[in-house]
């Protein structure tokens, strides 16, 4: 089984499962079908940094999928643009998503 994200204006807003003879050419027959972008996204994190979920950022020069910035209320809070998750060096607490 395969995933697909629907990017619109850099946002993830669907995320979906498709059948594994798709993941190579889902998104372009989308593309070229509806007009829509689809990305795939793996359950895994085999591509693309994480799993897409709605409300993710798709970062296309990077091409990854970042989780929304969380309000931990820390200014420590910063992107890891090793992981692509967002990670706070504030010793109260370990948030790491």
């Amino acid at each position: 089984m395969a995933h697909h994200a629907k990017i619109e204006n850099g946002i993830v807003t669907a995320v979906i499962v498709t059948m594994d003879s798709d993941e190579d050419t889902f998104a372009d027959r989308m593309l070229a079908e509806t007009g829509e972008q689809w990305v795939r996204t793996s359950f895994n994190n085999r591509i693309r940094a994480n799993f897409a979920g709605v409300g993710y950022v798709y970062d296309s020069m990077r091409d990854v999928f970042i989780a929304p910035k969380p309000d931990c209320g820390h200014a420590e809070l910063v992107l890891n643009t090793d992981t692509y998750r967002w990670d706070c060096s504030n010793a109260d607490h370990d948030l790491k998503i």
